[in-house]
């Protein structure tokens, strides 16, 4: 018989360490078992007027409702009617428009600038065009509902060529209204304006519209169908007895236009190259008599945003 009492003891000592490993695997099961997985980050939903374009034609006067700075290229290349005074011919468009948000809502805009040359049988002109600049701001913004509401206003300062029937009418006006509504990837864009000359009799009052439908495929081709419509609503007394206008590059205030309307129709598609670089092309045609200046184009246009 052992008469060690810390003998007859020494299962103690093992008997509490497994009681105390026990223990803490038991602690570590609940402890695992009531620890909360790892959040997911959240996603942000992606604003609907990214996939949105800016239209390609009529560049001048359909502006973009949305919001946007950027710097913008563009080359035109016209084919005149033959029935028109020139006897045909073709005219150049080289123009750059910015466009610079000062806040979410209101950006600054400059529209028109470059140098237009005129190559016909009955005129062979070119020079610079006026300088045209205004504002705008986005009155309705409903992502929830793909909205947006744009008016604004520009000038045009004459400041151009004579030769290419510019620095003419002591300025113009052009109050206009844009919107785009989304539809998922269908988009239709609009504009609506008037262009107002201070000086009647060298520059006709025309209303300008315009429509864009639009559809993104995927980033490299958004394809798009337009309509741009002008009707002069005076005559002026500059050139007397023309009956048609120069859309959107020229007022020659032609004195026998008063209730003439003239349109093209058009598409082509936007490709972007990058996240802030998207490439235009568009083909138009006239497609009410008079054709006068246009009879079609092909526009190309870079927006390089920033």
């Amino acid at each position: 018989m052992d008469k060690n009492p810390l003998s007859r003891n020494r299962w103690l000592p093992a008997l509490g360490l497994g009681a105390l490993a026990a223990m803490a695997l038991s602690t570590a099961t609940a402890t695992a078992g009531t620890t909360a997985a790892p959040k997911q980050p959240v996603l942000e939903a992606v604003d609907w007027k990214v996939n949105t374009i800016s239209p390609v034609t009529n560049p001048i006067f359909f502006e973009d409702p949305v919001i946007r700075s950027e710097i913008r290229p563009i080359f035109a290349y016209h084919t005149i009617d033959k029935g028109f005074l020139t006897g045909g011919g073709h005219a150049t468009l080289y123009a750059l428009q910015i466009r610079y948000a000062l806040t979410d809502r209101l950006a600054l805009i400059a529209t028109q600038d470059g140098h237009f040359d005129i190559d016909s049988p009955g005129l062979d002109v070119d020079g610079w065009m006026d300088l045209a600049a205004g504002f705008k701001y986005a009155l309705i913004d409903d992502a929830a509902h793909q909205f947006i509401l744009t008016p604004g206003l520009t000038f045009h300062i004459p400041t151009g060529d004579r030769e290419v029937f510019q620095g003419r009418g002591g300025g113009e006006w052009n109050p206009f209204i844009s919107f785009s509504k989304g539809f998922g990837d269908l988009h239709i864009t609009g504009n609506l304006g008037v262009r107002i000359p201070n000086t009647r009799n060298e520059q006709n009052v025309m209303a300008h519209y315009s429509l864009m439908v639009d559809y993104h495929t995927c980033r490299w081709f958004i394809p798009f169908v337009s309509a741009n419509f002008w009707s002069s609503l005076t005559d002026g007394t500059n050139v007397p007895g023309l009956r048609s206008e120069g859309y959107d590059v020229i007022n020659f205030g032609a004195g026998n236009a008063n209730g003439v309307t003239q349109g093209t129709v058009g598409f082509g598609f936007r490709s972007r190259l990058l996240s802030n670089v998207d490439l235009g092309v568009a083909y138009e045609v006239a497609m009410i008599r008079p054709y006068g200046l246009t009879n079609n184009r092909l526009t190309v246009d870079m927006c390089i945003r920033f």
